[in-house]
C-alpha cells in the first residue's frame, strides 16, 4: 500500500519515509525537528496560540515534488482535508477531525483552528505525511489512482519500479532540500521468512535488516560475524496476544483473565528469544514517560485458571474443551507464515491452554493476507502481533482504543479487537485537552490500569530489536518514538 494515507501497518512506513515527508519529524530524544516546515510551531514562536486553538505553519521556500513541481501550502490542506473526506479510506481521522478554518495565506504559510484544544495534534502530524494535491485532481475515486502504485513525494529517495512479492528500487532525490541522499539507490526487499532474512544478511546479499530484524536465537552467531556489526536496542512494538472481541467466546472477561493466565511468558521469552525481550503489562514502551510500572505482574498459574473457569460456568465436555451455554471455548489463532519464532509461540501457547480446556487453532497467513482485510478489519479470530501503540512518542491512544475507532465497525482507525470502554472513551477525551505532561500523566497512568484489567489483548513482552548491518554502514539510528527505523533514511550512507 503506496499511499500513506490508506489503511496499513507499520511495513509499509519503511517505505513512506524513504519517498515522503511530514511537516516536522520526531527523533530518538523525543524533540520535533523541521521537514517540510521552515520551522516546529510552538507556542513559544507564536506558531500555537497558549490555549492550543490556533495554529500557524510557515512552510520551506523552493521544495520540489518528485515530478518537479513546487511544493506549497496548498498541498497540506488538500492532505489534511483528504484524511478526513467521507469518500475516502483513511486510515486516521483521529485529530485531523477537528480543525476548521484551514486557509492558505500564502505559498509557504497557512493556518487553521482546533475545533477544541487537543494535545497530541503536534505528534499526529510529526507521522502525517504530505502528499501532492495534482495527484489527485480530476480522479473519481479518491482510493483507487496512479498514485498508489507510483508515489511522488518530496522525500530523499524517488519512486523508481516494484516487483511485486520481491523489492521496491528507490533512486536518489537529487533535488532533495535537506541533508542527503548519501547513496545513490535504496531496495526495500520483502522477506517473510525470517530464516531466509537472516540467511540473505549472512551472505550479504542485503546490507541492513529491517522490520522484525534478526531472530534471537541467530544472535550469538550474527554478533561475531566478520564485517556486520549487530545491535542491541529497546524497541516500540509490544508482543500481543490480541483478540476479537467481537465473537461471543472473548466477550466474556473471565475467558480473557484465564487465557493470561494460561501463557507461559516466562519460558517463551527464555526457549524462543534467548530471554532479549522484557515482560510487560502495558502498551507504552517501558522507557517512555507515561509508562505505568505499578500493574499487576502477569502469573503463569494453570490451577488458577482452571478455577476461574469453573466458577463461570465453563464446563468441560467430553473431548476436554470447555462450553458454556452451547458455546465451546475454542477459536483459531493465526501469524504471519513463515515467522517461525511466532509459530513456535502458538504450539507452546496452544499445549498450555489444552490444559484449561481450551482450543486453539492455528492457521497462519501469508503477510499481505494477515495484515490486509483480516486485521485491519477484524476477520481474525485471534492473532499474535506486534503493535505500535503510541504516535510520534505522544501518550494518546485513541486510534487503537476508542470505540469510534473500530474499522469493521465503519470507524477510522486501529482498534481491530473491536474493543468498546466508556471509561477509556472519557478518559482519551480528557488527556486531549490537557498540555502539561505531569497532568496528562495520571490520565494515562489511569487508562493503562484498565487495559491491563479489561484485556481486549494480552500483553506478552516489549520487543527486543537485533539490528544488522554491514561494516561501512552508517546513520541508523534506534527510535522508539516512530513505528520503523527508516525515519531518518535521509542520514544513511556508506563511511
Amino acid at each position: 500500500m503506496f499511499n500513506p494515507h490508506l489503511l496499513h501497518i507499520e511495513v509499509d512506513e519503511g517505505v513512506y519515509f524513504a519517498i515522503f515527508d511530514p511537516l516536522f519529524g520526531i527523533d530518538e530524544k523525543g524533540e520535533f525537528f523541521p521537514c517540510l516546515a521552515a520551522e516546529v510551531p510552538s507556542v513559544a514562536n507564536g506558531g500555537i496560540s497558549k490555549d492550543g486553538l490556533n495554529w500557524r505553519v510557515k512552510l520551506r521556500d523552493g521544495v520540489t515534488w518528485h515530478d518537479g513541481k513546487p511544493f506549497t501550502a496548498e498541498d497540506v490542506k488538500f492532505t489534511i482535508e483528504l484524511l478526513v473526506n467521507p469518500k475516502f479510506n483513511s486510515w486516521r481521522h483521529t485529530g485531523h477531525e477537528l480543525v476548521r478554518n484551514l486557509t492558505v495565506v500564502s505559498p509557504t504559510e497557512l493556518t487553521w483552528t482546533m475545533d477544541k484544544p487537543y494535545a497530541p495534534y503536534a505528534s499526529i502530524l510529526a507521522s502525517t505525511f504530505i502528499v501532492p494535491k495534482h495527484a489527485f485532481d480530476g480522479q473519481a475515486d479518491l482510493n483507487n489512482t496512479p498514485f498508489n502504485n507510483a508515489p511522488i513525494g518530496t522525500g530523499v529517495y524517488k519512486w523508481k519500479k516494484r516487483v511485486a512479492g520481491d523489492y521496491i528500487e528507490l533512486e536518489a532525490n537529487s533535488s532533495y532540500y535537506g541533508d542527503g541522499p548519501h547513496v545513490q539507490s535504496l531496495i526495500v526487499k520483502y522477506i517473510p521468512d525470517l530464516t531466509v532474512m537472516y540467511t540473505q544478511f549472512k551472505t550479504g546479499d542485503i546490507d541492513v535488516t529491517g522490520l522484525q530484524g534478526i531472530s534471537a536465537e541467530h544472535y550469538d552467531e550474527a554478533s561475531k560475524l566478520a564485517d556486520r556489526t549487530v545491535v542491541k536496542a529497546p524497541g516500540s512494538p509490544v508482543e500481543t496476544f490480541s483478540l476479537n472481541l467481537g465473537l461471543p467466546v472473548f466477550q466474556d472477561k473471565v475467558v480473557r483473565q484465564a487465557l493470561y493466565l494460561a501463557i507461559d511468558k516466562q519460558s517463551i521469552i527464555d526457549a524462543l528469544y534467548y530471554g532479549l525481550p522484557a515482560q510487560t503489562e502495558s502498551y507504552m514502551p517501558q522507557q517512555g514517560y507515561y509508562y505505568n510500572a505499578e500493574l499487576p505482574k502477569h502469573e503463569f498459574d494453570i490451577d488458577k485458571a482452571n478455577a476461574l473457569l469453573d466458577g463461570a460456568g465453563w464446563a468441560k465436555g467430553a473431548d476436554g474443551v470447555r462450553a458454556k451455554n452451547g458455546l465451546r471455548l475454542s477459536f483459531e489463532n493465526s501469524t504471519t507464515s513463515g515467522n517461525h519464532l511466532r509459530e513456535q509461540m502458538q504450539q507452546f501457547i496452544q499445549q498450555t491452554f489444552t490444559q484449561i480446556g481450551v482450543e486453539m487453532k492455528i492457521r497462519n497467513l501469508p503477510p499481505a493476507v494477515m495484515w490486509g482485510d483480516n486485521w485491519m478489519m477484524s476477520q481474525f479470530q485471534s492473532a499474535i502481533a506486534g503493535i505500535v501503540f503510541l504516535t510520534s512518542g505522544d501518550p494518546d491512544t485513541a486510534d487503537y482504543f476508542s470505540s469510534k475507532s473500530i474499522p469493521a465497525q465503519g470507524g477510522s482507525g486501529q482498534n481491530t479487537w473491536q474493543w468498546k470502554n466508556e471509561e477509556i472513551d472519557k478518559l482519551l477525551s480528557d488527556g486531549a485537552k490537557v498540555f502539561v505532561p505531569d497532568e496528562r500523566k495520571k490520565i494515562y497512568l489511569k487508562m493503562q490500569e484498565i487495559v491491563r484489567e479489561e484485556l481486549p489483548f494480552l500483553p506478552l513482552y516489549q520487543f527486543t530489536d537485533l539490528r544488522g548491518y554491514k561494516k561501512g554502514f552508517d546513520g541508523m539510528v534506534p527510535n522508539v518514538n516512530v513505528r520503523i527505523d527508516t525515519w531518518n533514511v535521509n542520514r544513511w550512507r556508506w563511511s
